[in-house]
């Protein structure tokens, strides 16, 4: 508990992808299994992550406004909302997706103005390359997260407060895209010019491309609305074409993201072992399965659906090795130790 990663909300946001591509495949038994999975693992990070704030507030607040370790705190929110999106369209619970909306929203204005303000006015600061970390995109996920939900929401909410949300979704997706040009800009520029170790590529910066998938799915999602929405409805060009914008940019990364990990694990010969980043990594794989399945059906692009099945496979063999990975770190923890 006391050196409990702000980023374990990452274990949900990839297992509660990786359910709804399954659900979205029609693999219902997986699919409700990882959803039963997640709902004990939301429960038990978020118990731990409440019990370290009280029993550790200085270490919880200190990670808080860290360069590297503050963005992490974006995963409750993201996965507060995939938990809620599970809710909706596995469960068919409107109110326990609107309970998740709800708090999903709130964590994100609470968490926004106070590790950024943070951020900003704190004394002693890293230089860019020590600071800047691919984590820092969950922020983004962590915004798009909430566009998704509010739009799904809104085909169940009655009128007139259907307009108000698919207008909320619509500004978060919106700002998300705006954030995402803001930090990529700089993560651009330290790949490119700064001294670049095997150590820095972390697996978080898999949420370059992951990043731009939830924006394709929120993307997707607002143009699956238009119908009930008149002023989306005026906008379908835009929505389409910055969807595909997304979606385009989150592809491109994918090629990049492998022959970076081969220069990483077999020429520099970094060592593969369990990290809870790495569910930050299985995360985008998912949410590219689901947001490229989606924009396909929206935008009536048929020619796309052989790509998310393939993806799919590598998202559930990178879930199961995270998986394996965490059970083997808990045996370890709870294993007596041997003495010789």
């Amino acid at each position: 508990m006391k050196h409990l990663s702000p980023a374990y909300f990452a274990l949900v946001m990839a297992t509660g992808v990786v359910s709804i591509a399954a659900w979205d495949f029609q693999l219902s038994v997986l699919a409700m299994g990882l959803f039963a999975f997640n709902l004990v693992a939301y429960a038990v990070v978020a118990s731990l992550t409440a019990l370290r704030a009280i029993r550790y507030p200085r270490l919880f607040f200190a990670d808080m406004t860290d360069h590297r370790l503050g963005p992490g705190f974006f995963t409750a929110v993201a996965g507060s909302c995939i938990l809620g999106t599970q809710f909706l369209l596995m469960a068919h619970s409107l109110a326990a997706a609107i309970v998740f909306l709800a708090l999903g929203t709130a964590l994100w204005v609470g968490l926004t103005y106070t590790i950024f303000t943070a951020l900003t006015v704190k004394r002693d600061k890293p230089p860019l390359e020590k600071g800047l970390t691919g984590a820092w995109l969950i922020a983004v996920v962590a915004t798009q997260s909430i566009a998704v939900l509010a739009a799904l929401i809104a085909r169940d909410w009655p009128q007139p407060l259907r307009l108000e949300l698919n207008f909320f979704a619509l500004s978060m997706w919106l700002w998300g895209g705006m954030f995402y040009i803001w930090i990529i800009s700089l993560i651009f520029y330290r790949y490119t010019f700064f001294i670049f170790s095997p150590g820095d590529l972390t697996p978080p910066y898999w949420i370059n491309m992951g990043a731009m998938a939830i924006s394709t799915l929120a993307g997707a999602r607002l143009v699956q609305n238009t119908p009930d929405a008149p002023f989306l409805a005026s906008l379908l060009p835009f929505l389409k074409g910055f969807t595909v914008f997304y979606w385009a940019t989150g592809t491109w990364w994918i090629p990049m993201l492998l022959v970076l990990g081969v220069w990483r694990h077999i020429i520099q010969r970094f060592p593969l072992r369990y990290d809870p980043l790495y569910w930050g990594a299985v995360f985008p794989l998912g949410m590219y399965t689901v947001a490229t399945m989606q924009m396909a059906v929206a935008l009536d692009l048929p020619f796309l659906a052989p790509l998310s099945p393939v993806v799919f496979a590598a998202a559930l063999v990178a879930w199961t090795l995270a998986c394996a990975g965490l059970l083997w770190e808990l045996l370890k923890l709870v294993r007596p130790h041997e003495h010789k």
